[in-house]
């Protein structure tokens, strides 16, 4: 199983930013989440998170819950999302679950833990769960040897980034913006701020997410972030090719692209 610290302890020896890809499991279809994750791999993602499909995202945009909607449509469940860990996490990239927390709240947080460190899985993204409230998760999740990753955003105060990096093990995500997910014009001057006022309180990995679309931002991102998280733009593509075939070529083409960027 790749870790998130071999990960990100390669890209930092090879000078470079990792890349991370998002897609929520059952989509496009059963099996075809797994293939799709496959060709971010193929074409240089490191880490791949797997979004647990949920009926009220409080954090996606329009693009991800469309996506979320048809893999819901499809009959996904919490155990569709770890057959689909297991066949991404055998691609060889550190495979990681964004989930909200109700979730993993009604399937017992011991038993989710252990079943994504049984499937492979190296951790999860809870975007809301609160430094608060995370101790029981982060206790399940240190039992099964996963690890948690949070959410800083640029309104966030020092003393609440500290609290934040203080519950994270794997990276912390920070967010580039006040808002939802979705591919943008231009990626938040706010973003790189973010991340200096995070790295002075931690010596994990900081990862930017929302808004990155382009190898070009990729490349910006990746000048002072140890990872660039992309998921909206692998999305759209799905949602706008005629097939699934189609889909996988392109979201491969756009992450080569992307891979590029985090190595200029």
């Amino acid at each position: 199983m790749t870790t998130l610290q071999t990960v990100f302890a390669k890209a930092k020896a090879d000078n470079r930013a990792a890349l991370v890809g998002y897609l929520p499991a059952g989509f496009p279809s059963k099996g075809g989440d797994v293939a799709a994750a496959a060709a971010l791999v193929e074409a240089g993602c490191d880490v791949i998170e797997i979004g647990l499909p949920y009926s009220d995202p409080l954090m996606d945009g329009p693009t991800i819950q469309d996506a979320v909607h048809r893999s819901l449509t499809n009959g996904t469940r919490i155990a569709d999302v770890m057959r689909t860990v297991e066949g991404v996490a055998a691609t060889g990239a550190a495979t990681l679950v964004m989930t909200y927390w109700n979730p993993i709240d009604k399937y017992g947080a011991d038993r989710f833990a252990r079943d994504l460190a049984n499937a492979g899985g190296v951790g999860t993204i809870t975007p809301d769960l609160t430094p608060e409230e995370s101790e029981p998760w982060r206790e399940a999740s240190a039992a099964a040897g996963i690890d948690t990753v949070f959410l800083v955003a640029p309104s966030s105060t020092e003393p609440r980034i500290k609290a934040v990096v203080d519950c994270c093990t794997g990276f912390v995500y920070a967010a580039s913006l006040m808002g939802v997910t979705g591919a943008r014009e231009t990626v938040n001057v706010a973003a790189e701020g973010l991340v200096k006022r995070t790295k002075a309180h931690t010596d994990l990995p900081v990862c930017v997410g929302l808004g990155v679309g382009t190898g070009a931002q990729a490349a910006e991102v990746a000048a002072y972030a140890d990872g660039v998280i992309v998921g909206s733009a692998f999305i759209r593509r799905i949602l706008d090719a005629p097939d699934e075939a189609a889909g996988r070529e392109s979201i491969g083409v756009l992450a080569r692209d992307m891979a590029k960027g985090v190595r200029r």
